[in-house]
């Protein structure tokens, strides 16, 4: 006993050393354990903090520490929340989100201003007040959505949208109230400046940001300094927002929007964002929100009790209202419902700061325009809405990604799929690694082969030249969190030693870069190139990047007529569709029409998200049309055919002079589909696909 009593004159711990350490323990083990009692990981922090903080047991301070990661972490999940919006999709769900957006302000504001007035018995402006943080809420579940990978479907997108416009109007007119009880204030008037200057600041971060970002991520590659220029101009955003009298979860809000082109999904600058803020700000930041929570108002304060009650009901009927409303105006599904629900119910940063200023404002009466009591019900309405919004976001989101499985992924085990890549020069290993990340199965991400092979009467410098490069994709694939298995081969042929290579690991395609001609007289794909088509059957990529091939903005492909009877076709056709999927842009098909609408009835079968336009050709030059359509940073993606396949053609013998004519500075790639398979009933991955049965068994190709 005299020692736990002496334990406790050491609390609460105030040195940063064992703060910190005590916060990363619990990040750690919280998880660990909340695993194996069902609980959603963002209540375990939350609880975590509400037992540590000065309201438990009292074992760790609320320092400044608390203070500067639980910023960083609450514009982190709004930057996040930015980031992870599909932009090129928006356009079709910005009326939705606007629709969800203000029907969940005006629904909490009339509703709340009413039972503020007739039950808690305040007045106006106090009503108006608490009215308004039952209108906002913080996207605390929203990591959640993130780990079951549905954080790119239409719902998601409607709700991270609507919590933009939430928010701003919240805290509109919490800047409004605080406005009229400012001794600086101008009068009736202030609230159109400040909706002015917050118009002009929006327009600046949407104009200029992007701008500056395509610079400065072109000049300066290295991953760690890509990462502290993004995270400065979160925070410039959220500074900025700030200096116009606006909260600056908006600025970092619209920071991850406009950055939003410049990361690719599938990239290690992504990686690193997302690493860093789910592995410690974010965590920082709910159990800072957990250590304010005061669980003794749960007993006596019978007028706090009632507060927090009138306050936590309305939060949530009116969230619920909104969402059921939206539903029923769009038809949506019971599930999406649910989803927006459960992203829309937490209260936490625009309602903390909404009670802040309202308790701090003191009237001439000397009391306060929010109370004691009004303080004590949002710490208790900040909990329930923290939990029952993890809860619901946690079932919506597992039950959505579960559904949206297809029906052949259950197969997915006898799934070969292997990518081997070749690796000749220094300069496009990145795009190479990048190129294979895109076209790959995420669940098969680990099945990547990188190769380099030399003449076998190579020098000892070449043979270590082959290992730094090997180890520079290691790298690289490293870090997008991938490993890649890698092979310096000696081979009296080169193109043999790919070919060897190619069977030995079972690869289903194989991913090279363009031949670089030593002089105007040598063929266009060189001799090792010209062998692997000659002699090999499975599909291979060779890719040209002048941009890195992540950042593309447009996915243009070029089909040559009859491409639907090659055994390759819903192979590449596959492959194409996760490139739009993990970039988030738009595919243009260019073909014929029976071409066409078979790749569109495989996208709606199987890759519902990805966004795409069919145009119909009309036999004419189309690539030296489509030369002048395409942006610096736009990617074309040209069908070939090999000699004797169904799909060839004389007119593709001309594409590499084509090329030379209008391409040398695009990005594109010539795909050269799988031309050859025996017939087999039952079908897989690895075996090679007959014609017959492309049609009967596409997923296969999978």
């Amino acid at each position: 006993m005299t020692a736990l009593l002496d334990l406790r004159e050491h609390l609460p711990i105030t040195n940063p050393t064992w703060i910190f350490f005590l916060v990363l323990c619990i990040i750690l083990f919280a998880p660990v354990l909340l695993n194996k009692l069902k609980i959603p990981h963002l209540i375990g922090m939350i609880l975590a903090g509400i037992l540590i903080g000065e309201h438990g047991f009292d074992i760790l301070a609320r320092d400044s520490s608390f203070e500067l990661f639980g910023q960083v972490g609450l514009y982190y999940i709004m930057f996040l929340a930015g980031l992870e919006m599909n932009m090129e999709d928006f356009p079709a769900i910005r009326g939705k989100a606007i629709v969800f957006g203000i029907l969940a302000f005006i629904i909490p504001i009339v509703l709340g201003f009413f039972s503020n007035i007739l039950i808690l018995k305040y007045g106006i402006v106090s009503s108006i007040l608490l009215a308004s943080m039952y209108a906002s809420h913080t996207l605390i579940s929203y990591p959640i959505v993130t780990r079951y990978g549905v954080s790119r479907h239409r719902c998601v997108s409607i709700a991270v949208g609507a919590t933009a416009i939430t928010d701003s109007l919240t805290l509109l007119v919490l800047a409004i109230v605080g406005s009229m009880y400012r001794t600086d204030s101008v009068g009736s008037w202030s609230w159109l400046e400040l909706i002015l200057k917050v118009s002009l600041m929006g327009l600046f971060i949407i104009y200029s940001f992007p701008r500056i970002g395509r610079w400065f991520l072109r000049k300066y590659e290295d991953g760690i300094v890509q990462f502290i220029f993004i995270l400065a101009m979160v925070f410039l955003a959220a500074g900025l927002m700030e200096l116009v009298g606006m909260e600056g979860i908006l600025g970092a809000f619209f920071a991850g929007l406009v950055l939003n082109r410049l990361i690719p999904p599938v990239s290690p600058l992504r990686n690193y964002l997302e690493f860093v803020g789910n592995a410690l700000f974010i965590p920082y930041f709910l159990i800072g929100v957990g250590m304010l929570i005061d669980v003794r108002v749960f007993f006596g304060h019978i007028e706090s009790m009632k507060v927090a009650a009138v306050m936590t009901l309305m939060a949530l009927s009116t969230k619920w209202i909104a969402a059921w409303t939206t539903q029923k105006i769009y038809g949506m599904k019971k599930i999406e419902r649910q989803l927006m629900f459960g992203l829309s119910n937490a209260q936490a940063a625009a309602t903390l700061a909404a009670v802040l200023v309202g308790y701090n404002i003191v009237l001439p009466d000397g009391s306060r325009l929010l109370n004691d009591d009004v303080l004590n019900g949002t710490i208790v309405l900040i909990l329930i809405t923290c939990i029952i919004s993890s809860i619901t976001t946690d079932i919506a989101a597992r039950k959505m990604a579960l559904s949206e499985l297809p029906p052949d992924d259950t197969q997915s085990d006898t799934d070969n799929e292997k990518i081997l890549i070749s690796f000749s020069n220094q300069k496009n290993v990145k795009n190479l690694i990048y190129l294979a990340l895109l076209v790959s199965n995420p669940k098969k991400i680990h099945g990547l082969v990188g190769l380099h092979v030399m003449y076998d009467n190579c020098s000892e410098t070449d043979r270590e030249q082959g290992k730094k490069l090997l180890l520079q994709a290691q790298e690289v694939a490293a870090k997008a969190d991938v490993t890649l298995q890698t092979q310096n081969r000696l081979a009296t042929n080169l193109s043999n030693g790919i070919l060897h290579a190619s069977k030995e690991n079972d690869a289903s395609e194989i991913i090279v870069g363009l031949h670089i001609r030593a002089t105007q007289d040598e063929s266009f794909f060189g001799p090792v190139l010209l062998n692997l088509l000659n002699k090999m059957d499975r599909q291979i990529m060779i890719l040209h990047a002048v941009t890195p091939i992540n950042r593309v903005h447009n996915i243009h492909v070029a089909i040559p007529e009859n491409a639907e009877y090659e055994a390759g076709f819903y192979r590449w056709t596959e492959r194409i569709a996760r490139m739009g999927e993990n970039t988030g842009r738009r595919i243009f098909y260019h073909g014929h029409t029976k071409t066409l609408s078979l790749i569109q009835a495989y996208l709606q079968r199987y890759h519902t998200s990805v966004l795409y336009e069919m145009q119909e050709t009309d036999g004419g030059n189309e690539l030296k049309r489509l030369s002048t359509e395409l942006q610096p940073d736009d990617l074309m993606v040209i069908i070939m055919a090999r000699h004797g396949s169904v799909s060839f053609r004389p007119s593709l013998e001309h594409v590499p002079h084509q090329i030379n004519a209008y391409y040398t500075d695009k990005n594109f790639i010539l795909l050269f589909p799988d031309s050859y398979a025996p017939a087999s009933p039952e079908l897989t991955f690895v075996e090679l696909h007959g014609t017959r049965g492309t049609y009967e068994k596409k997923k296969g190709w999978l």
